[in-house]
């Protein structure tokens, strides 16, 4: 009995040993600055800023004759392997659809995604880069890309004025994903906004279908 009860003992001491030593479990805050994944993807709701730029973009389109049903936004600052072209519907205030999309490579190695993150924008013509501003899709053409149809670009503002001249295009590309790719970039072409041979159907149904001439704006803020 005697040993029975210091060994009840012992384990009781134990316990209370133990219990004493273990620290509650804290909760982990993490802020949108620590979070290695960006706000804008097709799992979580679209930044407060696509909003923003939407207002702007129905403001644009209705001062200056453009199509007040939809436009194309495309946020650079956004990985290049996740979606970052959205087309939004004026009439409703929401997101129609999203998909990844090509920037230019620039001085980079074409079809590597060495600017995935940090892409270059220039207006200069043959520096194979992307131009940020606002454009106004043009006529559909024959492309040698993707589902061989394009929209020829024209730029608006003194940023992506030189589009035209350029042949900038909005086009599809083989080697564009229908899905997010993240980590890994998108291939980089000479700067055209490029997206999947998919997408690319979905944006043509709708395109072509309008009577008046759709706002494509790229941005990187």
């Amino acid at each position: 009995m005697k040993y029975a009860k210091l060994s009840l003992l012992i384990v009781i001491g134990t316990s209370l040993f133990f219990l004493r030593n273990i620290k509650p479990q804290e909760a982990k805050i993490t802020t949108p600055e620590q979070n290695n994944e960006e706000i804008t993807t097709s799992d979580t709701k679209p930044t407060i800023s696509l909003f923003s730029k939407a207002k702007q973009a129905k403001i644009f389109a209705k001062e200056n004759g453009l199509n007040t049903n939809l436009c194309i936004l495309i946020d650079m600052s956004i990985h290049s392997g996740k979606n970052r072209l959205f087309i939004y519907d004026f009439k409703k205030d929401s997101i129609m659809d999203h998909g990844l999309c090509a920037h230019g490579c620039c001085d980079n190695e074409w079809s590597a995604d060495s600017t995935k993150t940090n892409p270059y924008f220039s207006n200069i013509p043959e520096s194979h880069c992307s131009s940020i501003g606002k454009y106004k899709i043009g006529k559909r053409g024959y492309s040698n890309w993707g589902i061989n149809i394009n929209y020829r670009l024209h730029g608006l503002e003194s940023t992506n004025n030189n589009a035209y001249s350029r042949a900038i295009v909005l086009h599809s590309w083989d080697m564009i994903s229908d899905n997010e790719i993240h980590p890994t970039g998108s291939p980089e072409g000479w700067g055209c906004p490029a997206v999947s041979n998919k997408f690319m159907r979905k944006l043509d149904s709708l395109i072509k279908d309008e009577q008046e001439s759709i706002l494509l704006w790229i941005y990187n803020d």
